[in-house]
């Protein structure tokens, strides 16, 4: 949370600030309306005075900006600050109730939905797990626990909520036999557009992204610390997958499958190649406890309570941890980032290790004329891809991009 004049805000949240202009001419509310509501999301409560400094926007347009937003219960007023000459400044947040968004995730072996509200705090949570998803068996689900969901908001609330967001992996029918699914029905993900279809169903718009780069986006808007501006982000779930983030944006690329990461080809025994999908993968160790004749289930249920066997584990971390290096590897010599950060469907505590292990298997490999990324570890965890989901609404509908607006700028 930053308060105060223009010169105590953080200097990464000032740069931001002092680069997004707004505009005083007729016709350009909704976009300053957004302007606003994005620097109170990036810098937390702000008075009116230092957001009019913020934008540019004079003292009388930022007046009739905020009595509108209060009006549609986006913000609420905070306390009054005093102890200074004139009128104690009141500082304006947004109001947790001033709108709701759903967030699916669409996975391999499980399905989520959750529903955040303004803020970003998670109301509510449903999870099934499957043996693979089929279109018909992921909108039953969705479809019963946006009811379940709504339930939950008091009765004059549910008219607030904005939309739904799917993270779902792209191209599902090219794994069929991967995840033992019957060819013929994984094939129906080609024909079906479950997007359109949950938007007939429901009152509210719905969106799609990679199930990945939502998982990245989590990070990007709702992640905790200092985020950097140039990251990848490796997400382990039954696949590994990546999203990248470029001068504080999101990026997807022409196709919407950019950072495809788990699709690097990396170095095996005996000369030859595989995937970093076939090591750092959680299927790897489904597959492993399947051999042993263990049970699988715990895999995709809450990462926290996995029970499973601690030899898998070790074995897996290994051969993870040295895919992982030399993907970063090949990655960092084609993109400049600043950090890489690791996140996935793991427990906090084997994320930790993952981290740590990768980055010193990195500095045992020769890396010269590479600058070697910072290595963390992500700040979101088990429901990046659920969470990424839901600020496809949010972002659609009531936020700019205000990394962009400063390179712009």
């Amino acid at each position: 949370m930053v308060t105060g004049t223009d010169q105590e805000m953080a200097p990464q949240k000032r740069q931001i600030a002092h680069a997004v202009r707004g505009s005083n001419q007729s016709g350009m509310r909704a976009h300053n309306e957004r302007l606003v509501l994005s620097l109170l999301r990036s810098n937390g409560p702000m008075a009116k005075a230092e957001i009019a400094r913020a934008t540019g926007l004079s003292a009388q347009t930022i007046s009739v900006i905020m009595r509108g937003l209060e009006e549609d219960g986006l913000l609420a007023r905070g306390e009054p600050i005093r102890g200074r000459v004139g009128q104690p400044s009141i500082p304006m947040r947004l109001a947790p109730d001033g709108a709701y968004f759903f967030g699916l995730k669409v996975g391999r072996r499980s399905v989520d939905l959750i529903l955040i509200d303004f803020t970003g705090t998670v109301l509510g949570r449903l999870h099934q797990t499957h043996p693979w998803p089929s279109p018909d068996g992921i909108i039953r689900f969705a479809r019963r626990a946006v009811e379940v969901l709504t339930a939950k908001l008091p009765p004059d609330r549910a008219g607030r909520i904005a939309g739904l967001g799917i993270a779902i992996p792209f191209r599902l029918w090219d794994w069929a036999i991967s995840i033992g699914a019957p060819a013929a029905e994984m094939l129906q993900w080609q024909t079906r557009d479950i997007q359109q279809e949950l938007a007939a169903c429901f009152g509210f718009p719905v969106y799609q992204c990679n199930d990945a780069s939502a998982a990245c986006g989590a990070e990007l808007v709702f992640g905790t610390g200092e985020t950097p501006r140039d990251f990848l982000h490796f997400f382990i779930g039954y696949f590994i997958g990546g999203g990248l983030v470029l001068n504080g944006s999101l990026f997807t690329g022409r196709t919407g499958n950019a950072a495809a990461l788990g699709s690097l080809p990396i170095p095996a025994l005996g000369g030859a190649h595989l995937q970093l999908v076939d090591v750092a993968s959680l299927s790897v160790l489904e597959r492993e406890l399947r051999a042993r004749g263990e049970p699988t289930s715990s895999l995709w249920e809450p990462p926290e309570n996995w029970t499973v066997a601690c030899e898998v584990v070790e074995d897996w971390l290994r051969d993870a941890c040295t895919g992982l290096a030399y993907a970063i590897a090949a990655a960092a010599s084609v993109v400049d980032c600043e950090a890489v950060l690791i996140d996935g469907w793991i427990p906090s505590h084997l994320r930790a290790r993952l981290v740590s292990q990768t980055a010193r298997t990195l500095a045992e490999m020769d890396l010269s004329g590479i600058e070697t990324p910072d290595l963390r570890e992500g700040t979101i965890g088990p429901n990046a891809r659920s969470l990424g989901a839901a600020t496809l609404p949010l972002s659609e509908r009531y936020l700019v991009d205000l990394n962009a607006m400063l390179n712009a700028g």
